[in-house]
């Protein structure tokens, strides 16, 4: 189980795959949300800040915002046409020994399931 400080969070999620069938947009011609993407999203802090990502090309963004609005799937920025090769997170380790970067990899279009608890002492 991960162990994250009280702080508030930058939580950067990919779109296809992770929160969504995988281009499920083009082979059924919509997108369908993945199992416990709404549990996820239910338990952030409010406070929290959320990124997502997409190789998707500009011209699905409106449908794409349509479809995370309808489904109750916030964000504070929405990043499209990335590349699809990895993606590599680099942050500092606070003074204190507090690890600031994290990463996972989920098997593609299985269940959004991340464990993690609040260690107030952090």
């Amino acid at each position: 189980m991960l162990e994250f400080s009280p702080l508030n969070k930058t939580w950067i999620l990919d779109i296809d795959g992770t929160l969504v069938k995988h281009n499920g947009y083009k082979i059924d011609g919509y997108d369908t949300l993945l199992e416990g993407v709404n549990e996820f999203f239910e338990n952030l802090s409010p406070d929290d800040k959320v990124i997502l990502l997409t190789a998707r090309k500009e011209e699905y963004l409106e449908d794409l915002k349509k479809f995370l609005k309808d489904n109750h799937i916030r964000y504070d920025y929405l990043l499209v046409d990335m590349p699809m090769g990895e993606r590599i997170l680099v942050n500092d380790r606070k003074p204190s020994g507090l690890s600031t970067a994290f990463a996972i990899n989920k098997d593609r279009d299985s269940r959004l399931d991340i464990v993690y608890k609040i260690n107030e002492e952090l």
